[in-house]
Parts: structure tokens; sequence; C-alpha cells
């Protein structure tokens, strides 16, 4: 049996295999080769990415939402160090990319997870070439990285209207003023 350590510490793109309830870590994959293993996926490929700090309803209903959009969704995270290029604010994220990975994964609409170390997935996209692109209802199409590609390769992009107004960072100060 392995130690409560080891279950709990899933290192990125070393997926373990165990029993069915960690099979989601699975799903993690490390960016480098990503065109190789993303050959797997099922087409059309949905890619979207985001830091995902503090999941919430919006993200969870976001995500579902893409997913619908193709027959596969793949998404990527900010490596901690690209998100704290972000400006969302001191000591954020709050949770570690190993942790914010691993709870995406865990979603049955997710097909795969990596992350990027770049402040933009821009390099990820090109490597992976979707056919669509998603990104949350605050983001306009025009200003969507990848997208301009994307389409000159006759694919869509798409920005997906919020459906419930959740923040992380609205979330994060709610709990610090108590």
């Amino acid at each position: 049996m392995p130690s409560a350590r080891a279950a709990a510490s899933p290192r990125p793109g070393k997926p373990r295999r165990a029993g069915p309830s960690l099979r989601f870590e699975e799903k993690i994959r490390a960016p480098g080769g990503a065109a190789r293993w993303a050959a797997e996926l099922a087409r059309p490929l949905v890619f979207t990415n985001g830091v995902f700090d503090l999941l919430h309803r919006g993200h969870v209903t976001y995500l579902a939402q893409a997913r619908e959009l193709g027959a596969a969704l793949l998404v990527a995270l900010n490596s901690d160090a690209s998100a704290r290029r972000l400006g969302k604010g001191a000591g954020r994220p709050l949770n570690p990319l190993e942790d914010r990975m691993a709870l995406v994964a865990a979603l049955g609409s997710v097909d795969a997870v990596t992350w990027f170390d770049d402040d933009t997935p821009a390099a990820l996209i090109e490597a992976l070439r979707p056919e669509v692109l998603a990104k949350g209802g605050d983001w306009p199409v025009e200003q969507i990285v990848g997208a301009e590609a994307t389409l000159a390769r006759g694919g869509r992009v798409v920005s997906i209207p919020f459906e419930h107004q959740r923040s992380s960072t609205a979330l994060l100060e709610k709990i610090r003023k108590g």
C-alpha cells in the first residue's frame, strides 16, 4: 500500500497506475511531445486555458460548455510562475500547479490537462493545432491567443458567455474579509 505522502503528491506528466478513484490523474500530460499525445484525443479538439486557482461553479460550467464544442477538451493551466506574472494579486496562485491540474482533471468534461510556463499558451496551441479555441466571456474573440492561426486553419474561436458570475479573485477577497 502506498504511503499517504505518495498518494497525495502526483507529478505532472507522470500518471500513476492506481485504483479507479485515481484514474483522473492519467489525464495529466506533460507539455513536451504534446502533438504526439494529443493525437490520441478525439477530434475536433477543443483547447482552453487558464489559472483555475480556486475552482468554482463558473469554471465548471464554462468547461462543460467548452467540451460540448467538440469531441474532446484539453485544458492547459498556467504554471505557478506564469500565473504570478498575470498580476492576480499577492500570494497567487493559492494552489500549486499539481493541485490545480488534479482538480481540473477530475472533471468529467475534461479529457486532458497540461500546463505552460510562458505568459501565453501560443506555442502549445501551435503544437496542438486544435479545431476549436474557447475562452470565457470576458475574452473578445479577437484577443484570444491563437485565434488568428486557428481561424486561418479553418477552425473556430468561441468566447463562451458567463452563465454564473463568479470570480476566484472576488471569492478570495470575500474569504480574506471574513
